[in-house]
């Protein structure tokens, strides 16, 4: 990768949609030599698919919460996965490092529905407690998808 591609893929987070052309414009490349650069980009696996942010508030989404997952016992990252894959308020998870085994980012329409999913989390067989913190407003978003 080159900083052509750099800036490309620029664009692209800015609007997905954006036309080879637009982007060509800026970067200081024809539309055809942009199209070649993202096809490559996408066979190389650097692009892993273009998509659409919807507002979380117009599907019921728009309550959100950290949680802190501390599991009993030594618990593999795959037993973690099986368990928040089958909570659908859980948007996003990762095993960290420090007294936590993994952080866990849900979404719900309100309190009532995050505190039922709370609740498949912590009832789950190696699930011993959990750390939650709501988020009250969004600061910074950079989502690097």
């Amino acid at each position: 990768m080159d900083s052509l591609d750099h800036r490309i893929l620029d664009r692209l987070r800015l609007n997905a949609r954006a036309g080879y052309g637009d982007i060509g414009n800026v970067v200081g490349l024809s539309a055809s030599a942009v199209k070649r650069r993202v096809d490559r980009l996408v066979a190389d696996g650097v692009i892993q698919g273009f998509t659409i942010k919807v507002d979380p508030t117009i599907e019921d989404r728009g309550t959100e919460a950290w949680v802190e997952v501390y599991c009993r016992g030594t618990v593999s990252p795959d037993e973690l996965r099986t368990l928040l894959e089958n909570v659908p308020e859980v948007v996003d998870a990762g095993t960290v490092t420090g007294s936590a085994d993994a952080i866990v980012h849900l979404r719900s329409k309100d309190i009532a529905s995050l505190e039922e999913a709370l609740d498949r989390v912590r009832l789950a067989p190696h699930v011993d407690h959990t750390r939650s913190a709501i988020v009250m407003s969004r600061l910074v978003s950079r989502e690097q998808r």
